[in-house]
């Protein structure tokens, strides 16, 4: 992102900042990202999930639909996300409208999976209350023998959504805490309108 003459579309340079977090040293989770949702109280949570896809038609993450921020995005369906780089001194922040991805592309990533992850996922009842750690690991065996003797099957309450690029945010770090910001939103074209911010 060159600040000082700020291109008319930011998402190549969203996605060579995220391509240079993961290619560069000092960070063990560089698509690790923050998920910002709202319940149907109002009440906001936030949590860290893993970015499994990022274009131009937004970013994907995969989660239990039953869990907390499954079931505040059935009836508040839009998200915050943000990246922080702390050894680039960058953040990206992604706000935007949530929809799920197709079965089939859920079907791929779950079979992408290492097989214990795939158990986990099937046993985990995500969110809710657990009287003790004996329970998952209980459930854990249980649905390792169900499945035994074949490829673990994908929960139909499992699997991935889209958060559409409707807004983004660049921040890099300045001297003196004179830190470059830069804000851009789609507008009503599809095109994108931008502004500088003050830090």
């Amino acid at each position: 992102m060159d600040f000082s003459h700020p291109p008319a579309d930011p998402v190549p340079c969203a996605r060579q900042w995220i391509d240079h977090a993961c290619s560069s040293s000092g960070n063990p989770n560089p698509d690790a990202i923050y998920l910002s949702t709202v319940d149907p109280d109002g009440r906001p949570s936030i949590r860290t999930v893993l970015m499994k896809g990022f274009d131009e038609d937004g970013l994907v993450f995969f989660t239990n639909k039953r869990s907390r921020k499954g079931r505040a995005l059935e009836v508040n369906p839009r998200a915050a996300i943000l990246f922080h780089w702390d050894h680039l001194q960058r953040q990206l922040l992604v706000e935007g409208d949530v929809t799920h991805v197709d079965q089939k592309r859920d079907d791929e990533y779950f079979q992408s999976r290492g097989r214990d992850s795939q158990i986990g996922a099937v046993a985990s009842l995500q969110s809710e209350s657990m009287p003790n750690r004996g329970d998952l690991e209980a459930r854990f065996h249980q649905v390792q023998q169900e499945f035994a003797d074949g490829p673990v099957r994908r929960p139909a309450h499992w699997g991935g959504y889209r958060v559409s690029l409707g807004r983004l945010e660049f921040w890099e770090a300045g001297d003196h805490r004179l830190h470059d910001r830069i804000c851009y939103e789609r507008d009503e074209n599809g095109g994108w309108t931008w502004r500088y911010m003050f830090p």
